[in-house]
């Protein structure tokens, strides 16, 4: 579990804590870091989250770096949790958004702590109960629900009509001959080898 929270440091602290050092015992400890706040959270978390892990984030809907960390967790195959107060952030923004309707950041301070304690929480209940952990909507090898869609991508190098990008499943080469030259940072939408559209165009 990666825990971001540039405004609030000591939030993405307190998270992590919770989830390393559980305080009941017998209890599962989980590993868990907070990205400090003075690094480049997308720099931080590009090179070291990877496939299955999870990005906890307590943030504004403004916080840029938290917005663009967040809109890349399918391309790198990551859960994002995105926990805030006031202005809600898009739709989308996030796998699972926790907002709280209060202006107030003391009662959001306050209340953010409760949340991320709930989690852990349910996490744990997970854990004792692992057939709620288990899907059967992909039965074959080509999953019914899935196998239209265009998959999130993110550019890692650029090579004439061919880009290396990063998916949830690795990394992968595509064809570029359907769009306009993609920039590294940028996020694709790619199906069937080919990238369909670039998420980061004007």
């Amino acid at each position: 579990m990666w825990c971001a929270s540039p405004a609030w440091p000591f939030h993405s602290h307190h998270v992590a804590v919770e989830f390393v050092h559980p305080v009941i015992m017998g209890k599962r400890a989980l590993p868990a870091v907070a990205v400090p706040a003075d690094e480049d959270l997308v720099a931080t978390l590009r090179t070291t989250a990877r496939t299955g892990d999870i990005v906890v984030a307590v943030a504004a809907a403004d916080d840029p770096a938290v917005a663009a960390a967040m809109r890349r967790g399918d391309a790198w195959g990551v859960e994002t949790v995105w926990i805030g107060a006031g202005p809600r952030p898009p739709s989308g923004a996030a796998k699972h958004v926790l907002w709280l309707p209060t202006d107030d950041p003391l009662q959001a301070s306050e209340q953010f702590v409760r949340m991320y304690h709930l989690l852990w929480e349910l996490t744990h209940v997970c854990f004792e109960h692992q057939g709620l952990l288990t899907s059967d909507d992909c039965l074959d090898d080509v999953c019914i629900t899935c196998s239209d869609e265009g998959r999130p991508a993110e550019v890692l190098t650029v090579d004439g009509d061919e880009a290396l990008v990063r998916t949830a499943e690795g990394r992968e080469r595509v064809d570029l001959s359907i769009i306009d030259t993609p920039r590294p940072g940028d996020l694709l939408l790619v199906h069937a080898g080919s990238a369909i559209t670039n998420l980061d165009a004007a």
